[in-house]
């Protein structure tokens, strides 16, 4: 069963829905049929009979104000009751889960329903007034507007063109270029064990020959690969020699230029056949071999660049907007406001401080 995240901001939207919720039948006529908005028309509700103005969630016994009662044989609370229309219902829905299966939708009622309970007890013990509950509704305005205007505006950054995909594919060609690499990998120094019996300057003297060693194999495979050797060789030949656990792959397939590290997109610029010269990484050396070339058709990637460019516009969207006005704090308030530490704490942040102990005397 799906979840939806958006059910938690139904608690929320229970506040409002109550005065639209409490009716009964001395107090309001029957609701009439409310006009479903753009997205009413889902599928959960179609062709069950049911109109809009219909019940779909009855609370019996809950309303704001129950009607008096003449009648001492009936209790008094027994036309009072809570209603939900469809139409209210479908409203909700569209609001906080539009894309919910219908499967789901009986489950979100049984939930609002309970919230509606909650917020009526909340209600009656008057947790719904004071400054603290008007602190918090504006801060809970300010969540739904803030959600509803990222919302807009990522709506509005997906709604990319064909004519802005294609204009993006030929602006930008290189990017979709695909070639076959093969690649030899020699690491910056031999893989070995720490030897703790040496002393720090015997450590240092075989680091630095393991490291002159391996730069000298790399220059001599990257020779062999250029003259055509075959590079499942050469690879096998630099992990024994750099006492490698594993052989690394050397056939890559085809590669886009945004796959390779920073650096190393010069390879596109080999023709088939074309060894690089030796790259040079922080964990050792490279060699690759180009093969086959050719470029990605625009059919392939639309949908790819669609996605880029809406997520370069909805950046966009929100650095304008958060550049159109940028916040300024009294750095001196959140200083004097900070939490004072524990008792013989350092302000600086060093720790707690320990009382300096008097000289010993002694021998000097």
């Amino acid at each position: 069963m799906t979840t939806h995240r958006g059910w938690i901001g139904l608690l929320l939207l229970t506040t409002m829905a109550w005065g639209q919720g409490t009716k009964t039948p001395s107090q309001s006529a029957p609701s009439k049929p409310v006009a479903p908005s753009h997205a009413a028309a889902s599928p959960s509700a179609s062709n069950t009979g049911v109109s809009g103005g219909a019940a779909v969630i009855t609370i019996p016994g809950m309303c704001d104000k129950p009607p008096a009662d003449k009648s001492a044989d009936t209790p008094k609370t027994s036309d009072c009751k809570t209603v939900v229309t469809r139409a209210e219902f479908e409203r909700l829905v569209n609001a906080v889960a539009p894309d919910l299966p219908p499967a789901n939708r009986k489950q979100l009622a049984t939930q609002y329903g309970v919230a509606l309970v909650m917020v009526h007890k909340a209600h009656e013990m008057g947790l719904d007034q004071g400054p603290k509950f008007q602190e918090l509704m504006r801060l809970a305005r300010i969540g739904v507007l803030t959600k509803e205007l990222t919302q807009n505006l990522q709506e509005k950054a997906d709604d990319v063109s064909d004519a802005d995909i294609a204009k993006y594919y030929h602006d930008n060609e290189a990017a979709f270029e695909e070639v076959e690499l093969q690649r030899v990998f020699v690491p910056l120094s031999k893989q070995s064990a720490d030897d703790k019996k040496a002393s720090a300057d015997d450590a240092k003297k075989l680091q630095q020959e393991s490291e002159e060693a391996m730069k000298k194999l790399a220059d001599s495979l990257r020779a062999r690969a250029a003259a055509g050797e075959d590079f499942e060789k050469l690879q096998e030949e630099a992990s024994v020699a750099a006492n490698l656990k594993g052989k690394p792959p050397t056939r890559l397939g085809k590669v886009r230029r945004a796959s390779l590290p920073q650096g190393q997109g010069d390879v596109f610029n080999l023709k088939p056949g074309e060894t690089s010269q030796l790259i040079t990484t922080p964990n050792g050396y490279l060699v690759y071999k180009a093969g086959a070339k050719d470029t990605l058709a625009l059919e392939r990637v639309s949908q790819e660049i669609a996605s880029t460019l809406s997520a370069q516009r909805m950046q966009d969207s929100m650095l304008t907007i958060q550049k159109s006005a940028v916040p300024e704090l009294n750095e001196k308030y959140f200083v004097e406001a900070a939490p004072a530490g524990p008792p013989g704490a350092d302000p600086g942040g060093a720790g707690p401080q320990t009382p300096a102990k008097p000289p010993q005397s002694g021998p000097k």
